[in-house]
């Protein structure tokens, strides 16, 4: 089986087990339900410690069913964590597309960012999980690559029409800014992720203070 990713259509169409083929357009949609699917389980264990028999186990899926759509875990969990850091660029992009002031934008974004540590905090745990096995494996790194270019790209959206609003410009580069706020989000998501209750506050004052001083 050819490895595909998401927003990006098979080459041919998939043959079933009697010999008909499956239209690209559903087996790429059956692809996308199974890794949302399969998202609580990777979360949970991360990549080292998941197998697509481990998912099936604790899942509706039969092993066979999750190898008929991917090739392996690395394909079925590119797919699953590309496919939620899409929504989770979307999710910020209707904050910053409805802002009408730099108050308004900034309160909109901490809202959410606060909101998606508390309640998706293992699912952020799987991306850096992923992100760091791409430094030992050249399957991920494609994938990595594109995502972390996706929520750059994100950043500096929400950073440019900050400063838009304030008839300014960012004082930094697309990239230096992404760095800056990813380091922020590790640190803290791992500090919340080990108990500490003052974490996301602090994320919060943290970002509040810096997105003045570059945009």
């Amino acid at each position: 089986m050819e490895r595909q990713t998401i927003g990006t259509a098979p080459r041919a169409t998939k043959p079933t087990g009697r010999g008909r083929r499956l239209p690209v357009d559903k087996f790429s949609a059956r692809r996308l339900e199974l890794a949302e699917a399969a998202l609580e389980t990777l979360a949970e264990l991360g990549y080292a410690r998941t197998s697509l028999r481990e998912i099936a186990q604790k899942s509706e899926f039969t092993h066979g069913v999750l190898h008929y759509y991917f090739t392996d875990k690395v394909d079925l969990i590119c797919c699953s964590v590309r496919h939620y850091k899409a929504k989770c660029v979307t999710r910020y992009d209707r904050v910053t597309a409805e802002a009408q002031s730099r108050a308004e934008l900034i309160e909109g974004f901490l809202e959410k960012l606060g909101e998606t540590i508390r309640e998706e905090a293992h699912m952020h745990r799987l991306w850096y999980d992923l992100r760091s096995q791409a430094m030992f494996e050249d399957a991920f790194r494609q994938d990595v690559t594109e995502i972390d270019k996706s929520l750059e790209d994100m950043v500096w959206r929400v950073a440019s029409r900050f400063a838009e609003l304030g008839g300014r410009e960012p004082a930094v580069t697309p990239a230096a800014l992404y760095a800056v706020f990813d380091g922020l989000f590790q640190k803290y998501l791992l500090k919340h992720l080990s108990g500490d209750s003052e974490a996301i506050p602090e994320l919060l004052s943290e970002v509040r203070r810096l997105l003045p001083l570059i945009a």
